[in-house]
């Protein structure tokens, strides 16, 4: 593996010249086509001397040890640390965009630590996390810098995690996933108007990421959705999502439905009702997802795993933490021995709640 310089501006592969002497952007549906200077929507990416380059690598909007169930996943590694970063920008615009201090910065000064690849590897195996989450924002906008990152951490026996939308097209989406372990992606609503008026994007390309990780990988997933009221909470959007679920993806892949605040530009709605995330979980269940969850909200019976074949609760949560525990080490359940899709090495790890806010310089040699 080549080690790029720290906070290098470094090239990248996924651009073509146009016909009127702009570059286009290739790497995500947005195909944005830049003069020199400009800088695509997700201000990361720029052109610079007739190249796309990427401008962050090397540089985080900061680093923090959560438990990996705040991704949310509940079926890789349950109960142990990750170490998660991110830099700036993104490629979507939602409106309610909870990390837009973050994703929508356009000063680099929110970038406050900086980092090689090889550090941010050592610095997860000194402070004994299973895995690095790629976070904040969309890792898949800094794809080179998490690459280098994943490789590094392979090397060490560290899993990655991408915490994305799965706003990427084809070529780019094969390299990036294939140095992933684990992801959990974003489905933000089930219309295209959705995707089109509050998140400056379109659904297809999601669907299309999630269809290819699981039918041409094998990184672990799950899907997120944020219920907002009015916007893609109704019982028939619900229906139809959960279907497409179950039709494309099968019954295994777990879902967390969520809790919305009002946040960035979207201040006018209301935080969501638990009743809400309560009536999805349902519907979700009835329509053949095996693990359907709540989040954002303390509900113990919504945050737990259950046996899809017995009913036996598997891994009891309350908001972090693991309070039961029934599989065995290599997830099955102890009472009936189906097993549990997922991902899990032994007994459950027991990091809970904590948040450990890291410096990265502790840990330069």
């Amino acid at each position: 593996m080549t080690t790029q310089p720290m906070s290098a501006i470094v090239p990248t592969k996924y651009w073509h010249v146009i016909e009127d002497g702009r570059i286009q952007c290739d790497l995500c549906p947005r195909f944005c086509k830049l003069h020199e200077g400009q800088h695509g929507l997700c201000f990361v990416r720029a052109r610079q001397n007739h190249q796309i380059v990427l401008t962050t690598y090397g540089r985080s909007s900061g680093y923090c040890v959560d438990p990996i169930e705040k991704k949310p996943l509940n079926h890789f590694l349950p109960g142990t640390p990750i170490l998660s970063f991110g830099t700036a920008g993104c490629n979507l615009a939602c409106k309610f965009c909870q990390n837009w201090d973050i994703s929508k910065a356009r000063e680099t000064d929110v970038l406050a630590d900086q980092a090689p690849p090889e550090l941010i590897a050592r610095a997860a195996k000194k402070l004994g996390c299973s895995s690095v989450a790629y976070t904040y924002n969309d890792p898949v906008i800094f794809m080179e810098y998490a690459i280098d990152a994943a490789k590094a951490c392979r090397t060490l026996g560290i899993k990655s995690v991408a915490v994305t939308a799965g706003y990427i097209t084809e070529e780019p989406r094969k390299e990036f996933f294939s140095y992933m372990d684990a992801a959990n992606v974003d489905l933000k609503a089930f219309t295209e108007q959705f995707y089109h008026k509050i998140c400056g994007g379109h659904l297809q390309p999601v669907l299309d990421t999630l269809k290819y990780l699981k039918h041409e990988t094998n990184v672990w997933f799950e899907i997120t959705t944020l219920l907002i009221p009015g916007e893609n909470d109704s019982d028939q959007e619900l229906e139809e999502m959960t279907r497409w679920v179950v039709e494309n993806l099968g019954p295994d892949v777990p879902h967390h439905f969520t809790a919305f605040h009002p946040d960035w530009k979207m201040l006018d709605k209301p935080p969501t009702p638990p009743e809400t995330l309560t009536r999805a979980r349902r519907i979700a269940m009835k329509n053949g997802i095996r693990y359907a969850y709540t989040g954002n909200v303390r509900d113990v019976e919504g945050g737990s795993t259950y046996c899809h074949q017995c009913g036996k609760k598997l891994i009891g949560r309350d908001w972090y933490v693991i309070t039961e525990w029934h599989l065995t080490d290599d997830g099955h359940c102890q009472s009936c021995s189906t097993r549990c899709a997922g991902v899990f090495h032994g007994p459950a790890g027991d990091w809970g709640p904590r948040r450990l806010p890291v410096r990265l310089k502790d840990f330069a040699v």
